[in-house]
């Protein structure tokens, strides 16, 4: 997956999750609590898709990494670089 692939499964993802956010202002480098309104288990659910939609491992001491969406494709590209978009 490319990191524009990333970016759109991640926003596939966060809409599943918080359908009543409006996703097209989101910016990539702010933190998704800060603009979206996210509690702990949301931020939960996005982990657990990822692991259920693409076999994603994340350990809990990453879990800062998926903070914004910059900060998510830039952890996740390594990882799912073999991944079928």
């Amino acid at each position: 997956m490319t990191a524009a692939d990333i970016q759109k499964a991640i926003l596939d993802i966060l809409s599943d999750i918080a359908p009543d956010e409006d996703l097209s202002d989101l910016k990539a480098d702010v933190p998704f609590r800060d603009q979206l309104e996210l509690d702990s288990m949301d931020f939960l659910d996005i982990v657990m898709e990822l692991r259920k939609r693409y076999r994603i491992q994340i350990p809990e001491e990453d879990y800062p990494e998926l903070a914004s969406m910059n900060s998510t494709v830039e952890y996740l590209e390594p990882l799912m670089k073999n991944v079928a978009g």
